[in-house]
């Protein structure tokens, strides 16, 4: 599978969102999650065309609850690595890679 893999510093500076980059190898392609906070656990899922930058002003809301928040880029979004081929990206795809 061929893939696009955004630079980091090209996230450098964002306005409001001072989140540490995670990385997750997922068959054998990068997934980003931002992973901030302690307690129970939130899980953000973003929409299309978007990713984690979206829940930038929710994060830190949930944070001063107590709570973990969890924000993942799907494959093709944000930090996370892009296949090229448009027959990748199907709900499968998508789906098996939350699971490992």
């Amino acid at each position: 599978m061929s893939i696009v893999r955004t630079p980091d510093d090209r996230f450098d500076n964002l306005p409001d969102y001072p989140f540490a980059p995670n990385y997750v190898e997922v068959n054998g392609l990068r997934l980003h999650t931002v992973d901030e906070g302690a307690g129970e656990t939130i899980l953000c899922l973003h929409g299309e065309p978007s990713w984690s930058y979206l829940y930038r002003k929710m994060i830190p809301v949930f944070i001063e609850a107590g709570m973990r928040v969890i924000a993942t880029d799907w494959f093709g979004f944000g930090r996370s690595d892009k296949p090229v081929a448009d027959a990748d990206y199907t709900w499968d795809f998508h789906y098996s890679s939350m699971l490992g």
